[in-house]
């Protein structure tokens, strides 16, 4: 475990990222006195209200959405916007948390680092963000209007790592809800998030920010060094950030010290209390920790062997006479000598040991250090026409680990001479790939204590370019820029190889102990012999340095894009000018990951995998008109109209057109209409087409087969499917599921398409004198994805496959269910990338914004809330739609409120989070009033408040606060059916840092 004393000692900036903030800064000092603009007061408006963080409600000129310039009351598209000055009140100590906010997601899940163990898109310790509940590949970021490249390790990367944002230097963030493709291309299908710098600041300003949750763990600090000179004919602004989250394991929750099944018994309509149908621990009498139930049971079998079905006696708990599962008691004197039997027959799982104290140490939120460089410059080249010089420099330093736990399955040859006399009767299994082609006799289940994996990614994004007036009149602008970037992700874990292994087991008696039948393995330490210590987990340190080695992969991701863009008016129309802007862009992307020289050869004991490696590009051609229709005319203030269409060309997926269309009309004051439509298409993200074949596993509990011929599932499709595979009566599987991840474009992936409408309301109603400024919007959205890119989920294509009254007849899901080992009876899943038939999100946004002075002091009032009506999927085309709205992890509403009243140098805020409440019951066909499973979760409120003094001369402030003020804990659900963490689900619209106080100091000269 990494402890909080040595990740701040490792902490030391890297030379070269205060190098840059150095240099700007002497310039600042000798810069003559000026007017500092601490504060720059951010434009912050947007078309509608906007949520926490909240914003002004002054005219400024919007960058998202459209490449035509226009004041923020034009938008068509519902847009919202965000600063980072309010972020702070409500306790986001960085962009990325501001970006996963439930304001932004609107409630749908997110990666952050509560997923270390899981795998994702960018790899462990990544921060990805996707909109309207879609996968983070189908919405673009950009920084100040560019595309932002993805970073990451292993071969998923295909989104934009948050971890790579500057965050001081942050001025606002536009968060476009809509489908702009026709205007920034792929990926831009659910939205598009635009995080804007600061373009204006003179001096030198520090920031320091902490937030330390009062039961431990989990502590953010952040410290920001910017500085920056300007002239009539320069700009050069230059910031580091330095930003760590320390480890927070699951021995810091009580929440998370007791993985339960939680359940509840259920006879005849009469229920117990929850966790009165657990599984009761003999050991301790109370409900088993960390069981090895089912999804979301999170426990591993440890501490026993493996053997043929065998004469013993039962451990307490357990049932029958024959077992196949033993844990090593030294009491037992008679059947199975010194072993008591823990497994098999009609024993259940749960008997046999799956938790013991180190498990605790795994992380809860995985420990990340980003240090961050952002540079960006202006030069006047003089010339009549106003062009301007260009450049950004973004560097980004990420280092994250993660802590796990380690299980261990050690075969032991038949015959060998490593177990004892009285096992030596029994044959496991036939041969495995560490049995050297012999049979296994026994197998143990051995928990090995802690492990770590490690990432380090470093982030480089340059960008070139040049903009000004084509003409002296200044009627049209140009802009050509070029960006490059690069992510290098190198990571690390250790893992058991296959072939040292399997030379440690096969060995021979000599006169002072064993010794390895393979001369030629140099080295080679013999494997230790099958005691209750080995078992227990106590083995030789020299032997698990020989077996177990830290194997190391490297990420390469590399994208050049190359833009030209040409805006201005091309005729005077009756009400304005007729605006265009037209341009081009090329794209061009490759990944590399190279994993160890082990996993490639196969030569793990567990996973393997193959390089992932492709290239594309595209070559894009887009326009865009504004229309001005009418204007000033009695039920037609204003009636404007925008078109745009892009022509892509992709090496990989050949031609496609897309459009968008869109209308604003505002029939009166105060009252305006809009309403988009429009279509995308995306070829498949560089990871989805070339995966290399990636090997997972799902313990055995998953198998659907298990225990079939149960009385409560005769008759069903399940019974009769796993019948039909001739498993006998009372199956348990005794492997585990292995499971193969890979890109999709040698099996024929097809691109993507979708078509994205959106109409809304806006309400600003003219208030009487005094009392300040009222806004009020509604939106309706409605997303539809045609063979989205995706991955089912082994578990999901399990439960599809064997419900499905024509199995394997019927193809479907089926067709990704490879036939049971003939000798295991085991299964092999094929999770790659196929194309889903058909998504949908469907839904509404409501925002309500109203500003008014109250006393000596101003009130703000900000609200905004997210409905879905569906959130469905079909796998094929033939299917029906499914409908997950509103079970667990997508709930149908979300909301955040905030309010704020400043007086003097003096600012309150109380902020509220809502996360609605969610069922799966409906889903499951489980009656909640007599389910023995919890299936529900109620609604979520988070609470925070703050308070901010800033000096009379608005050269230092401080805010001091507390975030999840009642120490709201994650609700918790039955396991069997999604991730959990502790008994909650893996969703990360709950909080699992608990109560923590937080303080923002800044400092400007």
């Amino acid at each position: 475990m990494v402890s909080d004393d040595a990740f701040r000692r490792s902490a030391r900036p890297p030379r070269w990222t205060l190098l840059l903030v150095g240099v700007v800064a002497l310039q600042a000092k000798a810069q003559p006195a000026s007017s500092p603009d601490p504060e720059p007061a951010p434009a912050t408006a947007a078309p509608e209200p906007s949520t926490t963080p909240r914003q002004k409600l002054a005219a400024v000129v919007l960058t998202s959405g459209s490449r035509i310039k226009r004041d923020n009351f034009s938008s068509a598209a519902p847009l919202q916007v965000l600063t980072t000055e309010d972020a702070a009140l409500a306790g986001y100590s960085s962009t990325t948390q501001l970006l996963q906010g439930t304001a932004v997601t609107g409630g749908q899940g997110q990666v952050n680092n509560a997923f270390g163990g899981v795998a994702t898109e960018g790899g462990p310790g990544a921060n990805t963000l996707g909109l309207r509940g879609f996968a983070p590949t189908r919405s673009l970021v950009l920084l100040n209007g560019r595309r932002l490249s993805p970073s990451g390790t292993r071969g998923s990367v295909g989104a934009v790592d948050l971890n790579v944002l500057p965050t001081s230097i942050v001025d606002r963030i536009e968060v476009l809800k809509d489908g702009p493709s026709p205007i920034y291309g792929s990926d831009a299908v659910a939205g598009v998030v635009n995080v804007i710098t600061k373009q204006k600041f003179t001096g030198i300003r520090a920031d320091v920010s902490t937030s330390r949750p009062v039961d431990g763990g989990g502590n953010a600090h952040n410290f920001s060094l910017a500085a920056g000179v300007s002239s009539d004919r320069s700009r050069f602004l230059a910031a580091y950030n330095y930003n760590a989250i320390t480890s927070l394991t699951l021995a810091q929750r009580d929440w998370t010290a007791c993985n339960t099944d939680y359940r509840r018994t259920s006879v005849n309509g009469v229920v117990g209390d929850w966790g009165s149908a657990d599984t009761l621990d003999p050991l301790t009498g109370k409900s088993k920790c960390y069981p090895i139930t089912g999804t979301g049971a999170n426990g591993v079998t440890i501490n026993t062997i493996g053997t043929s079905l065998l004469t013993g006696v039962p451990a307490a708990g357990a049932t029958g006479t024959r077992f196949n599962r033993w844990r090593p008691n030294s009491a037992i004197s008679t059947g199975l000598v010194g072993f008591e039997g823990v497994g098999g027959g009609t024993t259940t799982n749960s008997i046999r040991d799956t938790f013991e104290p180190r498990m605790l140490n795994r992380t809860l939120i995985s420990p990340v250090r980003n240090h961050n460089v952002f540079a960006q410059g202006e030069w006047d080249l003089g010339s009549a026409r106003g062009a301007e010089l260009y450049y950004e420099l973004l560097l980004n330093r990420r280092e994250s680990s993660q802590v796990g736990y380690r299980q261990q399955l050690v075969d032991y040859l038949k015959g060998s001479p490593l177990i004892p006399a009285v096992l030596a009767g029994s044959t496991f299994s036939g041969p495995v790939n560490t049995s050297s082609g012999q049979s296994v006799g026994v197998r143990a289940f051995i928990g090995l204590g802690n492990e770590v994996s490690r990432q380090t990614v470093d982030f480089v994004r340059t960008t070139v370019g040049v903009g000004g007036a084509l003409t002296t009149a200044r009627s049209w602008d140009y802009d050509l820029s070029w960006t490059h970037a690069t992510s290098r992700g190198a990571y690390e874990q250790r893992e058991f190889l296959t072939d040292r292994t399997s030379n440690s087991l096969n060995v021979k008696a000599t006169g002072s102990g064993f010794a390895c039948v393979n001369t030629s393995a140099i080295g080679c330490v013999p494997a230790p012999s099958l005691t209750s210590a080995v078992v227990a987990g106590q083995v030789p340190q020299a032997w698990l340095d020989y077996v177990w080695q830290t194997i190391f992969g490297l990420t390469k991701y590399q994208e050049d894009i190359v833009t030209a863009s040409f805006t201005g008016p091309l005729f005077r129309l009756p009400h304005g000018d007729l605006k265009m802007a037209f341009g081009a862009e090329f794209r061009k992307n490759r990944i590399d990951d190279t994993p160890s020289v082990e996993a490639q050869n196969d030569n793990l004991v567990f996973p393997s995998a193959m390089p992932t490696r492709g290239s594309d590009q595209a070559t894009d051609v887009f326009a865009e008109f504004d229309v001005p229709l009418l204007k000033g005319l009695p039920l037609a203030q204003e009636l404007t109209a925008n078109a745009s269409t892009r022509y892509a060309n992709y090496r990989s997926y050949g031609q496609n057109t897309t459009y968008k269309v869109s209308l604003i009309w505002v029939p009166a004051t105060g009252i305006s209409l809009r309403g988009t439509h429009g279509t995308s298409y995306r070829a498949p993200a560089l990871f989805e087409q070339f995966l290399g074949a990636t090997t997972g596993f799902l313990t055995s509990p998953n198998d659907p087969c298990n225990r079939w011929d149960d009385p409560s599932k005769a008759g069903t499709p399940r019974a009769v499917n796993c019948a039909s595979e001739g498993l006998r009566p009372g199956f348990q599987a005794t492997d585990g599921i292995s499971t193969v991840n890979a890109g999709g474009r040698a099996a024929g992936l097809k691109a993507e398409t979708s078509t994205n409408a959106s109409w809304g309301i806006v309400l600003r109603p003219p208030l009487p004198a005094g009392w300040g400024s009222l806004s009020l919007s509604m939106d309706r959205f409605d997303l539809v994805v045609d063979n989205g890119v995706s991955r089912v989920g082994p578990l999901s294509i399990l439960q599809r496959c064997y419900d499905d009254p024509q199995f394997r007849q019927g193809g479907g899901f089926c067709r990704l269910v490879s036939p049971r080992n003939p000798v295991s009876n085991a299964l092999t899943v094929n999770d790659n990338y196929i194309n889903v038939a058909t998504s949908t999100a469907r839904g509404f946004d409501y925002t309500g914004r109203l500003e008014a002075n109250l006393g000596a002091g101003q009130l703000q009032l900000g609200l905004t809330l997210t409905e879905y009506r569906s959130q469905a999927s079909k796998l094929f085309a033939e299917d029906a739609l499914e409908d997950k709205n509103g079970n667990i992890g997508m709930p149908k509403w979300s909301g955040q409120l905030d309010a704020s009243y400043a007086q003097a140098s003096w600012k309150a805020y109380y902020g509220l989070e809502w996360i609605g409440k969610t069922s799966s019951y409906a889903y499951y066909r489980e009656d909640p009033a007599t389910s023995r499973f919890k299936l529900s979760t109620p609604s979520y409120f988070l609470h925070t408040v703050s308070l901010t003094y800033s000096s009379p001369q608005r050269d230092w402030k401080a805010t001091l606060g507390v975030r999840n003020l009642r120490d709201q804990k994650p609700p918790e659900i039955s396991s069997g059916f999604v991730n959990r963490v502790g008994n909650a689900p893996l969703y990360s619209g709950y909080d699992y840092l608990g109560r923590r106080i937080f303080l923002n100091l800044s400092k400007t000269i």
